[in-house]
């Protein structure tokens, strides 16, 4: 089978140098690429991109050459974007212990998580080279992160990665104790999440003159799930008795039920009675499963009708979701169980974005003009 190109030019976005990611369309190979850091979608421009001053061609050659042909000839041409010096050099093949490339898949981990592991343990392996792994000391390990902190400036996130695929190893495949080893931890970034306010959800709702968008939108919204969440939902997964929708398999491999809002039935009475869709809940044109990429190019187009200024993408409506039930007091344990969030620190993040945060309070400067 013919592995999928990608080619990797440089263009100017909003004003800034970026660069893109061009292929044709591949779920696997999508999946891969947004889970690296910084990546973004353009549809305007139909790739994925990054911005041109924290693009690191080593770390996405590392990450997509097992799975994709890479041609980067169009960066090498254009020394304004990218140094010569960012050439990713040629790897020396490693043999990965089997047991390891097994127990990723037994364990029945994402098509992009395998990848980022076998590429980052793949390095990991070449900086220990004839050395046998299992006597490594994690004096060692630590000074190999610290070594790629300093000489390859990786990032929190990847420096993260790093750190798991290392884990993976000695915890999963050799079964040791997780505290064989420690490694200091990068702090996390603390970004707040985007949100709608009610009025912005009510302004795309009525510009959404599509009965299957208006839906999908109204879904997510009320029922505060992900994108790749509504894309695999099933009719059969409706409740209407109980008024409940079951979502399978989610992230983390776990089941739980959402509410079926009742403003939302007669919208979605409508739209089965329209389009009878036979599995899947949502079909594309050409009546396979609806894609990701379909809703957020659909949204975005939507939100732009609508006014919105914003940027809106389909975890706004998740976030949307959360705030506005934590403003209407609803206790914070139940939206940890509707969103599916393992920790309550997850969640609690809401609690920074909420009106109610700032209502209470006055501001001096009201005393003042």
């Amino acid at each position: 089978m013919t592995s999928p190109t990608i080619k990797i030019k440089p263009f100017i976005h909003r004003g800034n140098q970026s660069i893109g990611l061009y292929f044709a369309y591949d779920k696997k190979i999508i999946d891969i690429v947004k889970s690296i850091e910084g990546a973004t979608w353009s549809a305007s421009n139909k790739c994925w991109y990054f911005p041109k001053k924290t693009f690191r061609l080593k770390e996405i050659f590392d990450i997509l050459k097992p799975h994709a042909y890479l041609d980067y000839s169009a960066l090498q041409d254009n020394t304004t974007i990218v140094k010569q010096k960012n050439k990713p050099e040629k790897k020396s093949k490693v043999n990965i212990p089997e047991a390891y490339i097994n127990l990723l898949d037994q364990k029945h981990y994402s098509e992009n998580t395998k990848a980022i592991y076998l590429s980052y343990f793949g390095d990991f392996i070449r900086h220990f080279t004839s050395r046998d792994l299992s006597n490594i000391e994690k004096e060692e390990i630590n000074s190999y992160i610290l070594k790629l902190i300093r000489e390859k400036s990786i990032s929190a996130s990847q420096q993260n990665q790093r750190i798991n695929a290392i884990k993976f190893y000695y915890e999963k495949v050799l079964g040791r104790h997780k505290e064989y080893y420690e490694i200091e931890r990068p702090r996390q970034e603390k970004k707040l999440p985007d949100v709608l306010s009610k009025q912005e959800v009510k302004m795309i709702l009525e510009s959404a003159e599509n009965l299957k968008h208006k839906t999908i939108i109204a879904l997510i919204y009320s029922c505060g799930i992900r994108r790749s969440e509504i894309v695999n939902l099933q009719i059969k997964e409706l409740d209407f008795s109980r008024m409940l929708i079951k979502i399978i398999a989610a992230k983390g491999k776990k089941d739980r039920y959402v509410q079926l809002s009742p403003g939302l039935l007669p919208l979605l009475e409508d739209y089965l009675k329209k389009y009878e869709p036979k599995q899947f809940l949502f079909n594309g044109q050409t009546n396979l499963q609806y894609t990701g990429s379909s809703i957020l190019k659909m949204l975005q187009k939507i939100a732009k009708k609508a006014g919105i200024k914003k940027r809106v993408y389909p975890h706004i409506l998740r976030h949307s979701f959360a705030t506005h039930h934590l403003e209407q007091g609803t206790d914070l344990r139940y939206i940890q169980e509707w969103l599916g969030h393992e920790s309550s620190k997850t969640t609690e993040v809401y609690t920074h974005v909420t009106e109610n945060s700032f209502k209470k309070f006055k501001n001096p400067l009201d005393d003042i003009i």
